[in-house]
């Protein structure tokens, strides 16, 4: 009898937290639906874009997969994965409204979005700066320019600062997408697009057209993305978060990195290193 209560015991203890308890919140949701929703724009290379087949695809997606497969660990049973189109103005709102379950993208973590939303570990840095057709005297020099920027994003917040800072004379016109600066660019309704300089090599990469396109090196904000959330769901977080933890820990974030960024820049920045660093937390 005594060998069997002790049996009970061992195994009562080598039960995980999670499956010892009823889950909760976004994890109770996808083991009822059997999937998770990841939400992802369109148009954020190499971010997040889609592919030739049509299909998501980029460092961010890279992470959120990996994500994925945790959540099914976690649950212990099989989730479909369901990606989601979502816009820079709709995206947080599809967290509210229970659309998505994770944004997976190219999102700022600040702490005004914080009030609406929670976010992982960071998993970018990065900092908005300018493209421009290649031959348009930009640098230093903006009066008379039209600056495109998409709507609802903090690189739209802090171009609006950054004209008034210098004073210089130049306007800014909201748009509704990358692909929609990229043909008002081409098309010379705008004389250079602002937005996250990774983003912005991405984009003159994938499309086809490279050299047509110049990136400028200096960058006027800093941008630390993350993945959101809903507020107030702990257990979901921690799942992610142990997830980029570990991609840090182990620096398999190299090779999601060189895959999607490296290969083109060359080398990795400083500022990418130490987030390496910083994200290696312990388990």
């Amino acid at each position: 009898m005594r060998w069997i209560l002790t049996t009970l015991l061992l195994s009562a203890f080598m039960i995980s937290p999670l499956s010892a308890q009823e889950l909760t919140g976004t994890l109770q949701q996808i083991q009822k639906s059997g999937k998770v929703k990841i939400g992802y724009r369109q148009d954020l290379p190499p971010m997040s874009f889609l592919d030739k087949d049509g299909l998501p695809t980029g460092y961010s997606i890279d992470i959120c997969e990996q994500i994925a497969t945790e959540i099914k660990n976690t649950i212990g049973s099989r989730v479909k994965v369901e990606y989601v189109p979502v816009t820079s103005e709709n995206r947080f709102a599809a967290l509210f409204d229970n659309k998505i379950d994770i944004l997976c993208g190219a999102t700022t973590k600040t702490l005004s979005r914080g009030e609406k939303v929670d976010f992982t570990q960071l998993t970018f840095v990065t900092g908005a700066s300018f493209m421009s057709l290649r031959g348009t005297k930009l640098r230093n020099n903006f009066d008379g320019k039209k600056i495109g920027v998409a709507k609802g994003t903090t690189t739209a917040v802090t171009l609006k600062e950054l004209l008034q800072e210098t004073e210089a004379g130049a306007d800014i016109v909201l748009l509704d997408s990358s692909i929609e600066a990229l043909a008002a660019l081409e098309k010379g309704k705008i004389d250079a697009y602002a937005a996250d300089q990774v983003v912005l090599i991405g984009l003159a990469i994938k499309s086809g057209k490279s050299t047509n396109f110049s990136v400028l090196p200096d960058l006027f904000s800093y941008e630390p993305f993350a993945l959101a959330v809903r507020r107030n769901d702990a257990d979901f977080r921690l799942v992610a978060d142990r997830v980029i933890a570990d991609l840090y820990r182990s620096r398999q974030i190299l090779k999601i990195y060189d895959k999607w960024i490296g290969k083109f820049t060359g080398k990795r920045t400083s500022a990418f290193e130490a987030l390496i660093m910083l994200g290696a937390i312990p388990e």
